[in-house]
C-alpha cells in the first residue's frame, strides 16, 4: 500500500470514528457512551479508537488543533485585519471555527461537563497561540501583546458562545444577525490591535 493510500484510509478511519461517535453522544449522551459502544458501531477494534482519539473528548472536537491555531497560524501581515477578515469569512461560511453546528452537537456540550470543560481549554489555547505570536513578533512590548491576545481572544469566544447560544435555540439566519454586533466588536478592539 502507498504512503498516500495508507494516510487516506487513516483519515477516511478516523472520519469514520468520530461520525459515529458523535451520533452515539447526541443520541445516547457523552458520558452514556464508552469506547467500546464506538468501536463497536464503527467496527474496528477499542484500540483503534484510541489511537486516533486519546481522550474521549477528542472524539466530539476532532477539529481541536484547526480551533487552537486559527486565527493566529493564518495571520499575514496585520494581526487586527487580517483576523478580521478571517472571522467575517468563517461566519459568511457558517463554519465550526466560530461556532457554527446544528442544535443536537451543542445540547450535547452545553450537558456534559466534561465536553464544557474541554471546549474551555480550547479557547485558552487558541488564546495561547495568539499571545505566542504577538510575543514573537513584538518581543520588546513586555505585557502589551499578551493583553492584546486577550482582548482578541476574548472577542472571539463571547461571538462563538453567541453562534452556540442562538443555535440552540434553533434561530435561523444567525450569520447575518451576528454580523453588526460583530463588526461593533472588532470596532472595540481597533484601538487596541490595530497597531499589531
Amino acid at each position: 500500500m502507498s504512503e498516500g493510500l495508507r494516510a487516506q484510509k487513516k483519515h477516511e478511519t478516523r472520519k469514520t470514528i468520530s461520525d459515529v461517535a458523535t451520533k452515539l453522544f447526541i443520541r445516547n449522551g457523552f458520558e452514556d457512551v464508552t469506547i467500546a459502544d464506538i468501536a463497536t458501531e464503527a467496527r474496528v477494534a477499542k484500540m483503534t479508537v484510541t489511537n486516533h482519539f486519546p481522550r474521549k473528548e477528542d472524539l466530539v472536537f476532532d477539529i481541536r488543533a484547526d480551533f487552537a491555531s486559527w486565527p493566529a497560524s493564518l495571520v499575514r501581515d496585520s494581526v487586527f485585519h487580517d483576523t478580521r477578515e478571517l472571522y467575517f469569512e468563517a461566519l459568511g461560511a457558517e463554519h465550526a471555527l466560530v461556532g457554527f453546528s446544528r442544535p443536537g452537537f451543542v445540547r450535547m456540550i452545553k450537558e456534559s461537563q466534561v465536553l464544557t470543560n474541554a471546549l474551555h481549554e480550547m479557547h485558552r489555547e487558541r488564546e495561547a497561540a495568539l499571545t505566542h505570536l504577538l510575543i514573537r513578533r513584538h518581543p520588546e512590548q513586555g505585557l502589551e501583546p499578551v493583553l492584546a491576545a486577550a482582548h482578541l481572544a476574548t472577542v472571539l469566544r463571547v461571538l462563538f458562545q453567541e453562534v452556540f447560544d442562538r443555535t440552540l435555540e434553533d434561530e435561523k439566519g444567525i450569520s447575518d444577525a451576528l454580523w453588526p454586533t460583530a463588526e461593533l466588536a472588532f470596532d472595540q478592539l481597533e484601538p487596541v490591535l490595530g497597531r499589531y
